[in-house]
């Protein structure tokens, strides 16, 4: 198990509390990764209190706030076993819901979503939510991108795809995709957030969905294209219309208004398709500067190997 914490401190003794008879009941031997993000409250204290209590509970502390998926990734990289699981702190998916990812876990499928039956967010969360997806699908080139949560389960071994995966912008959903495409989802119940309030808010997940249009898809850069394709034909029939009013009728197109409003239409189709291209080069260049995609400052883990029930 993987679960990426940011303040969350009153939530994790109750999320623990829940795993551990479905973990016992679905494993011999388990393991529970607790990521935390740079959390501001106590989140750090109560996860060392519960590696402390429990000895297949591992914690570690990331040097800064990373982004959800890049402390995902930190923990997949030290992850054991053959299967992991990720789940979100808040409980909004149910611990108890677990069996039912793994049962859907068969031998044609390497990958399954808890896909929720009814989500539990506001208007402005599930609207974001929908811009990801869509932009989600364009990265992923799958259907299942519409059925995406971060309740998922997969095989460990797939990692090896990614294993030297070193940028700032990271989409663990995107990179499955780089390693299988047997994907599956299941409908499992969605909850009311235990406590606290989302910090994923409506900016962060259009960031997001930005991040993956321009990290892990071409269909910007094609937009670009298609935008410069439109504006030049446009141009084409300006100039038509100009010349064939010339020569039919020995008069030029009234100046300013005219001559103004085609400079401003293909002065910002230009700037878009640069602003296209400087976020694609915005990525390359913390690419070739070597930018961690994420960094551990401390951590539970005993010396020697990795403790797990």
């Amino acid at each position: 198990m993987i679960v990426p914490v940011f303040h969350s401190a009153e939530i994790l003794p109750e999320l623990a509390r829940r795993l551990l008879p479905v973990l016992e009941a679905e494993a011999r031997r388990f393991e529970l990764l607790l990521i935390d993000d740079d959390s501001r409250d106590r989140s750090w204290e109560v996860i060392r209190e519960l590696a402390a209590r429990h000895g297949w509970v591992r914690g570690y502390r990331l040097t800064r706030n990373y982004g959800q998926h890049n402390a995902l990734l930190s923990g997949i990289q030290r992850a054991t076993g053959e299967i992991v699981v990720t789940l979100d702190d808040d409980l909004q998916h149910p611990p108890e819901e677990i069996p039912r990812l793994l049962a859907a876990l068969g031998p044609d499928c390497d990958v399954v979503y808890g896909t929720p039956e009814r989500e539990q967010h506001g208007l402005w969360r599930d609207l974001a939510s929908r811009v990801t997806k869509f932009a989600l699908r364009s990265a992923m080139g799958a259907e299942i991108a519409e059925q995406v949560s971060a309740f998922r389960a997969f095989r460990l071994p797939l990692r090896e795809a990614f294993a030297d995966y070193a940028s700032p912008y990271v989409s663990i959903d995107v990179l499955l995709t780089w390693a299988t495409t047997r994907f599956a989802a299941v409908r499992v119940r969605h909850e009311p957030r235990h406590s606290g309030v989302s910090h994923y808010t409506f900016s962060r997940l259009l960031a997001h969905a930005l991040n993956m249009l321009t990290g892990f898809s071409i269909r910007p850069l094609q937009l670009a294209s298609l935008i410069g394709f439109v504006f030049t034909l446009f141009g084409s029939l300006v100039l038509a219309y100009v010349l064939g009013r010339y020569w039919l009728q020995g008069t030029s197109v009234p100046g300013f208004p005219f001559l103004a409003s085609v400079i401003a239409i293909f002065s910002g189709a230009q700037l878009f398709a640069l602003g296209i291209i400087g976020e694609y080069l915005a990525r390359m260049h913390f690419r070739t500067m070597g930018r961690p995609p994420f960094a551990v400052r401390e951590s539970t883990e005993r010396r020697g190997a990795p403790e797990a029930r």
